[in-house]
């Protein structure tokens, strides 16, 4: 019963939590990851995740892929598990020196999170273990931490907080680099390309996947020792690339503009290519 109510609860704060901003990837990215990976699934890890979600959201993964985001002032413990911050003078990640949360608590970054949750989910196989856990919020911030994790930004260097004190003009507009990687290099994206239409973003990432990057998923995929995931490789792609991209060239007060945006984008359409198929072979192997 205890259990059946905290489930009951978990779905009212999926629900009244939509009004609330979002951060991480902007919507339209986490959208993107997930709607990647729910294409992914296999049959066996397509119904068991079509089971964990509530019934407004069957077959439907990606519309709450931004969920965690808008619980982050329910749940204020989880802020820290978004982001992982490296040293200023560092473009490498290393665990034991980077994850842990403000106080020093080893493992309350968004890469042990990954590790976290994913056990979390491997109770589902034995029934006598997930009532422990509430298996519908593991799956949703395994979910969106994936995304996150994967946004170059999101392991950034500790001073400007992943480039959250870095001012920007993209454009004419103003805003910070993190907003930048987050939403405005996916929002222009779609406007130019796409009719501000989500979708055929989705579709041409999904013909890179099995076009160009098809001979690239595999190693994508891997994992050291056969771990279910490696959220520690996720984490050094990311802060190499903001090193490489992401920060280079910028200062603040930088405009930024199509220079900018022309080399960017294929970085920001490879890392959620990644998320989204790191996500489902997740999913698959928990599931499967």
């Amino acid at each position: 019963m205890a259990s059946e109510l905290f489930q009951m609860i978990s779905v009212l704060l999926i629900v009244f939590s939509f009004p609330a901003l979002s951060h991480g990837w902007g919507t339209d990215g986490h959208y993107i990851v997930c709607q990647i990976a729910q294409e992914r699934l296999n049959d066996a890890a397509a119904d068991t995740v079509n089971e964990l979600l509530p019934d407004y959201a069957k077959n439907n993964l990606s519309s709450l892929c931004s969920w965690a985001d808008r619980v982050k002032f329910i749940y204020t413990w989880s802020s820290e598990l978004h982001y992982i911050d490296v040293p200023d003078d560092s473009c490498s990640y290393n665990y034991s020196r980077d994850c842990k949360d403000s106080n020093g608590v080893q493992g309350r970054c968004a890469s042990g999170a990954i590790t976290n949750y994913t056990t979390q989910l491997l109770s589902y196989r034995n029934s006598s273990d997930n009532r422990q856990y509430n298996l519908t919020q593991a799956l949703l911030f395994l979910a969106h931490i994936m995304g996150d994790i994967h946004q170059p930004l999101h392991v950034g260097h500790t001073s400007d907080k992943g480039g959250n004190t870095i001012d920007v003009h993209w454009y004419t507009t103003n805003t910070v680099l993190h907003h930048v990687w987050d939403s405005s290099i996916i929002d222009t994206t779609e406007a130019d390309f796409y009719s501000s239409d989500v979708t055929g973003y989705v579709d041409d990432l999904n013909q890179n996947i099995t076009g160009k990057w098809s001979n690239q998923t595999s190693k994508w995929q891997g994992c050291s020792r056969n771990a279910i995931a490696c959220p520690d490789i996720y984490a050094s792609e990311s802060i190499s690339a903001a090193c490489e991209w992401a920060y280079k060239d910028v200062t603040n007060g930088s405009e930024l503009g199509d220079k900018y945006f022309n080399s960017r984008l294929p970085v920001v359409d490879l890392r959620l290519a990644q998320a989204g198929v790191r996500l489902a072979e997740i999913l698959n192997r928990i599931f499967g």
